[in-house]
């Protein structure tokens, strides 16, 4: 994303306190129809059914566009983004001042699962510094695999012959027949890209990423052999965390803040109290998730802690098209007579 747009974006965020009255809505950034970031809001969103709370899943490029909406798409308290988009904003945006302003006020709801940083490129690409002067596929802006690839590329100092900005799935295609030396791709393994098509291990390999100053930043992995039809042994590299993002609302400031800081401690509160439930019935990635697992450089919110206090109750509502029978109201009479007789 080019700093002017990324800085008007943003700048009309910082300025959103002052935005007519609308009716409230819950929204979370996503990703493509196809990836696990619109999985894994779905899944958060039946949590919010189940409460009353209905969150609406919105599709995105990805990471810097889901950034980018919670600081300044009205009514949207969540988005989902790799963890090193607050590095590679801090890197690439570190002169602009309302960007700066802008990722201070960003709070970490949750630490999700870890995405694996594949490069698939030619055999006789064997390590990243061999990228060096190719034809390499970066992603699409907007998106995780683009920031991710971009900082990579960045921090190991290797300058591509000619970037494109294409999304995996046409660069794929373009690698088989070699109109592209190599591309970047940011999804957990397997990813489905390379489990759907055929692709030759006689001549193309997942490049192994080992060096040591991307430590730093990103999680040691490996992907085990077998898990890709083309991949024989296992193969060294390294991961990006997904979490959960959210702004630093300040109920104190007008009701908007109010009604989003309490949306933010509800499904705080629902995540925690379903964690076992998603882990049996939402998206695979769910068994791996960490809450501990808090990546570097980012904080929790306020409202995220609120949501995680012992005697916190989400705002609960009956289901859209429910009404409630005699048997809730003689629910609600015996809850209260015994809290009554208690005394």
């Amino acid at each position: 994303m080019k700093r002017s747009v990324l800085a008007a974006a943003i700048g009309l965020a910082l300025s959103a306190g002052g935005a007519p009255a609308q009716e409230f809505e819950r929204n979370i950034m996503t990703g493509g129809p196809q990836g696990t970031y619109i999985k894994i809001g779905r899944d958060i969103a039946a949590l919010g059914a189940e409460c009353g709370l209905k969150l609406n899943v919105v599709e995105s490029a990805g990471s810097l566009e889901n950034f980018v909406g919670v600081r300044n798409r009205r009514n949207t308290q969540f988005g989902i983004v790799q963890s090193d988009v607050l590095e590679y904003l801090k890197t690439f945006e570190a002169n602009d001042p309302e960007v700066q302003k802008a990722v201070k006020g960003v709070r970490i709801m949750f630490p999700l699962y870890n995405e694996e940083i594949h490069v698939l490129a030619r055999k006789d690409i064997s390590s990243m510094k061999d990228l060096a002067g190719k034809k390499i596929a970066v992603g699409k802006k907007d998106s995780g695999t683009f920031l991710t690839a971009t900082l990579i590329m960045d921090i190991l100092q290797v300058k591509a012959g000619e970037r494109m900005d294409i999304n995996p799935d046409e660069a794929l295609p373009k690698l088989l027949s070699g109109e592209i030396d190599a591309f970047f791709y940011v999804a957990g393994a397997p990813a489905s890209l390379f489990t759907g098509n055929a692709i030759d291990k006689a001549k193309f390999h997942l490049v192994p990423i080992t060096e040591a100053p991307l430590l730093a930043t990103y999680t040691p992995s490996r992907i085990e052999a077998g898990t890709y039809s083309f991949q024989d042994q296992p193969v060294d590299l390294i991961a990006v965390k997904a979490v959960m993002m959210t702004y630093d609302y300040d109920i104190k400031r007008n009701a908007y803040h109010r009604d989003s800081c309490k949306t933010v401690a509800d499904f705080s509160s629902l995540i925690i109290g379903g964690l076992d439930k998603l882990r049996t019935t939402g998206h695979p990635k769910w068994k791996t998730v960490d809450l501990t697992a808090l990546p570097p450089g980012w904080q929790v919110g306020v409202c995220v802690k609120a949501g995680m206090a012992l005697d916190y109750k989400p705002s609960c509502k009956p289901n859209a098209g429910t009404t409630g029978g005699a048997g809730d109201e003689n629910e609600e009479y015996l809850n209260l007579l015994k809290q009554r007789l208690q005394k």
